[in-house]
This record gives C-alpha cells, structure tokens and sequence, in this order.
C-alpha cells in the first residue's frame, strides 16, 4: 500500500519534470531548435491543431528555422500563427517559411532568465504539493490503522527523499538552461 502511493508519487513528480521541459522548449536561446515551435497552433480548416501536424519543422542552420508546410495553402496560416505567438519571431515566407532566430541581448537573456526559474519554481511547488497529498494518504491510512506509527514515519522519510531528488533535479536542469541562455 505504502509502496503504491511512493511508486505514484514518482510518478507524478516524473510529469512534473515533463511540464518543466516542455516550459523550458518555450525559453528560446539565440540557437534555433524546432522545439520552440511546439506551442504553436495553427488554424486547420476551422479547428487549431499543433503546427508539427501540419508542416515539418527543421533547422536550417544555427539561426534559423525551417518550416515545410505538408500543403501549400497553409502557409500563411502557419505563417500568422508564427507571428501571433508569443515568442516574438518574424518568420519569412516563400515556398517554405524561414524563422530567423534574432541573438538576444543582455536584458533579453536576463528576462528569459526570469521566466526559466519561474518555470522552475512551479515545478518545485509542484512537487511539494504531490508530496503533502501522498503524506495526507499516508496519516488517512494511520488513521484508519492500517499502518502503524512506524511505517508512517518511514514512508514520511522516504516520500521527503524522493521529493529531495526530484527537487534536485528541478535545480539540475535550472542550471543547464541558464548556462544554454547566457551562452552567446
């Protein structure tokens, strides 16, 4: 029992880290990488499905995106979905769209800085509530007496270790995400 709501709570703490990549893709560095692009959605014959479903996204070199719309007709809404994200990218239209990735400026780097560790930080509070919810199930179930006093301050222990390596790791790739932004 104790060992199911431990092996849950790595789970879910495992979706956590999951959501702090998927926040991290949207910080953009001066180096193009078609993650960037992964929350961009694209008006599809009347319904908005991600622009992966519609093109292929590809770089082109260090600084620049490469987006190869599956049909021809999409590409201005590619394109305008591109524009009205909130990455602030200009992508040049032809045949095939070129995104340009501008290098960033100091205070850029900095305010993306700011949104890393705010992405961090709700990863870490994240964290933190999974591990309140799994103690709650654990002192329900002493309550309920069927665990003794013991085991629920072993599994106490061992819930906190595993919130302390996935908070460690939270800090882990906080810091190769800012070392990546203050790279020039």
């Amino acid at each position: 029992m104790i060992n199911d709501l431990k092996k849950d709570a790595e789970d879910r703490m495992n979706k956590s880290l999951d959501s702090l990549e998927h926040g991290f893709a949207k910080v953009r560095t001066g180096r193009a990488h078609p993650s960037i692009l992964n929350g961009v959605m694209v008006s599809y014959y009347g319904s908005d499905v991600p622009l992966n479903q519609v093109a292929n996204v590809g770089v082109e070199d260090s600084r620049t995106l490469l987006v190869q719309p599956f049909e021809r007709s999409m590409v201005s809404a590619i394109d305008k979905a591109i524009r009205e994200s909130d990455l602030g990218l200009n992508p040049i239209t032809a045949d095939a769209i070129r995104v340009p990735m501008a290098a960033l400026t100091e205070e850029t780097r900095k305010d993306m800085l700011k949104v890393a560790r705010n992405e961090a930080e709700n990863a870490k509070v994240a964290i933190r509530n999974i591990r309140r919810d799994v103690l709650g199930d654990v002192k329900a179930l002493l309550k309920e007496k069927e665990i003794s006093e013991d085991d629920e301050r072993r599994a106490g222990d061992d819930i906190q270790k595993i919130t302390d390596k996935f908070v460690a790791e939270v800090e882990k790739r906080l810091a190769a995400k800012e070392a990546d932004l203050m790279k020039v």
